[in-house]
């Protein structure tokens, strides 16, 4: 480092106890340069990448065949100083403060559509007549910690009960040379009241999304967390109809588990795997202006894919 610039740090704000973002998360820190004396700055800047990267091996008699792949989803170059021509370009003596702010837009038009699907089906061998049901989602995207809404119009003109069950599942999937694996796991299930034989009922039905349950991703090519919602009748001696919506969930805000983010343009997260993912985009920042020196030295921020931010390879089965 030459004698003029005496030092530069990049430092952030972590956004929760794992210190991971996602899809929704602003990134904000600041940039800390100290000069000697005055000097002309060609040019100063910051980039954020987003990578992802699979890798997992499977047995073919005598053969291993290792399966592998990296995608690099957004890569942004920001300018504090994108020219030296330009009037900012002169940076007196002292420690300079450059604060940044990538916002992650959010399509709420998307996640607020609603849902409606319906199912009919006839009744054999030891059960007779025939069940129905139509069933509602207020909307398609959810916070963690926020109460998901279902309603269902269900007619029941078999000659058994039936209980209406519902079960929220995530997918799990990664992609690398032409393969996917897939793994999928229940995380949340309730029953509701039973229905007797030719009735009908309007039946609802409120889940509690867990204030833990790992976001949705997916906006990259080679890994994909996506949820669904199964809505079924438990019918004895017959197989359950069913109904699959898929649903997103989003990480709730600090502060409020239910409460949307504001809108702002930035990274957008696409409503299931938009091929070209839009760019991160920053706040404005404010001019060159110096500051008093920080009193604790800024620690750097920590390496890529340090604290798992993707689901691990492991565990696979063969469940969709």
């Amino acid at each position: 480092m030459s004698s003029t610039v005496k030092s530069l740090k990049v430092t952030y704000n972590p956004n929760n106890e794992q210190n991971t973002f996602t899809s929704g998360d602003w990134v904000s820190g600041q940039v800390a340069l100290e000069v000697a004396k005055d000097c002309q700055i060609e040019s100063l800047s910051i980039k954020f990448k987003g990578k992802a990267e699979v890798l997992w091996t499977e047995r073919h008699g005598q053969t291993t065949v290792v399966y592998h792949s990296k995608d690099k989803y957004f890569s942004l170059k920001h300018y504090f100083i994108r020219d030296k021509d330009t009037g900012n370009s002169v940076v007196a003596p002292g420690c300079h403060m450059l604060l940044f702010k990538c916002i992650a837009l959010i399509n709420l038009a998307f996640f607020q559509t609603p849902q409606h699907e319906s199912k009919d089906k006839k009744m054999k061998l030891f059960t007779s007549g025939t069940v129905a049901m139509d069933v509602d989602l207020e909307k398609t995207g959810f916070f963690q910690g926020e109460r998901l809404k279902v309603v269902a119009h269900i007619q029941n003109n078999s000659s058994r009960e039936i209980k209406p069950k519902y079960c929220v599942y995530r997918k799990h999937s990664f992609f690398a040379n032409g393969k996917r694996k897939l793994d999928t796991k229940d995380l949340l299930k309730e029953v509701g009241e039973p229905i007797p034989p030719s009735s009908s009922e309007k039946v609802v039905q409120i889940l509690n999304i867990p204030h833990d349950m790992e976001p949705s991703i997916l906006n990259c090519n080679n890994i994909k967390a996506e949820h669904r919602l199964r809505v079924y009748l438990d019918v004895k001696y017959a197989s359950d109809p069913e109904i699959k919506f898929p649903i997103i969930i989003l990480r709730a805000l600090q502060g409020s588990a239910v409460a949307p983010p504001p809108t702002a343009a930035g990274f957008g997260f696409e409503p299931f795997g938009n091929p070209n993912p839009p760019a991160w985009g920053f706040a404005p920042p404010p001019p060159l202006q110096p500051a008093a020196a920080a009193s604790q030295p800024f620690d750097p921020p920590p390496p890529y894919g340090a604290h798992g931010m993707y689901p691990p390879l492991m565990n696979f089965g063969n469940k969709y």
